[in-house]
C-alpha cells in the first residue's frame, strides 16, 4: 500500500513501512513542507501498531541535502518556522523512536540529512552515497547533533577532519570507518533494505524495542548500571507470549 504527498511517499508491506523524501530537484533538501510531512510520517510509524519497522531513503541522486538554504535565507533572522520544523524532525521524531530506523542512503546525505541518518538504528549505503557535514563551509557547523554523534560512530580523528573542513566521505569509506553496516550496488539498496527491515519485522517487537533501548542508552552508565538494567527489561520481556512460545519452540527443534 503506498500513499503520501508530493514531499514524503509513504508506503507499507506487511509490518515495514517505506518513506521516501520526494524533492528530488532540490537534491531532497529539507524545507518546511519536506519537514512537517516527515515528521507527519514518522508519527504515523511510530502509532500504527501494525508497522514494526521503517526504511528512510530519498528519490533520485540525492538521500537528503540538509536544509533547504534558499528558503533560510529567504526568511533571514525571523525563520522560528524554519527552527520548530527542524527541531521536531531531528530531535523529537527521531530521538527514541519506537520502531527500527533503518536509512537506506541512495546518494548525498549531507548536512542535515547526514544528521537524520544518524538518528537511524540501521545505515546501508550504495556504492554511489557520499556522507558529509559541509555547514562550516558556509560559515555556521551542523546544529542537528552531527558533532556530538559523529565522533561517537566513527574514528574520533575521521570525524573531526570532515565536521572541521566540510569535506565528504564517499561509500566505501564510510563502511572502513563503521558508519554503514553494508555497501551494496546501487541497483540492490532498496531490495537489501527491505530484506533486513523484514528480518527485524520478524521478530517480537517488545524485545526488539528493548533491546534497542538497551543499546541507546548504555552509553551514558557505568558497564554494571547497564547490565543490571538490561537484566531488568530482559526480565521484563521474558514474561511476553512470543518469548515463551520462542523458547519451546527452540527446545522442541532440539
Amino acid at each position: 500500500m503506498a500513499d503520501g504527498n508530493e514531499a514524503v511517499l509513504f508506503e507499507t508491506r506487511g509490518h515495514v513501512a517505506l518513506l521516501t523524501l520526494n524533492r528530488p530537484e532540490a537534491m531532497n533538501a529539507m524545507n518546511r513542507d519536506l519537514g512537517r510531512a516527515l515528521a507527519a510520517g514518522l508519527a504515523r510509524v511510530a502509532e500504527d501498531g501494525g508497522i514494526r519497522a521503517a526504511i528512510l531513503t530519498g528519490a533520485g541522486r540525492a538521500f537528503c541535502a540538509g536544509a533547504d538554504l534558499k528558503e533560510r535565507a529567504a526568511g533571514g533572522d525571523s525563520g522560528a518556522a524554519w527552527h520548530d520544523v527542524e527541531g521536531f524532525v531531528y530531535g523529537r521524531a527521531t530521538e527514541a523512536h519506537p520502531k527500527p530506523l533503518i536509512a537506506a542512503i541512495n546518494g548525498h546525505a549531507l548536512a542535515g540529512g547526514l544528521e537524520l541518518a544518524l538518528r537511524c538504528d540501521l545505515l546501508i549505503a550504495s556504492e554511489r552515497a557520499q556522507f558529509g557535514l559541509p555547514e562550516i563551509v558556509h560559515g555556521f557547523f551542523p546544529g542537528g547533533g552531527g558533532p556530538q554523534r559523529l565522533p561517537r560512530m566513527i574514528p574520533r580523528p575521521m570525524a573531526m577532519e570532515m565536521i572541521l573542513t566540510g569535506d565528504s566521505i564517499d561509500a566505501a569509506t564510510a563502511l572502513r570507518a563503521g558508519l554503514v553496516s553494508r555497501v551494496v550496488p546501487h541497483e540492490m539498496l532498496m531490495e537489501t533494505a527491505w530484506k533486513i527491515a523484514n528480518r527485524i519485522a520478524e521478530h517480537n517487537p517488545v524485545a526488539v524495542r528493548a533491546v534497542r533501548e538497551v543499546a541507546n542508552t548504555s552509553d551514558d552508565m557505568s558497564l554494571p548500571l547497564a547490565l543490571r538494567f538490561g537484566s531488568a527489561l530482559r526480565w521484563i520481556v521474558g514474561q511476553t507470549d512470543a518469548a515463551k512460545t520462542g523458547s519451546q519452540r527452540w527446545v522442541e527443534r532440539r
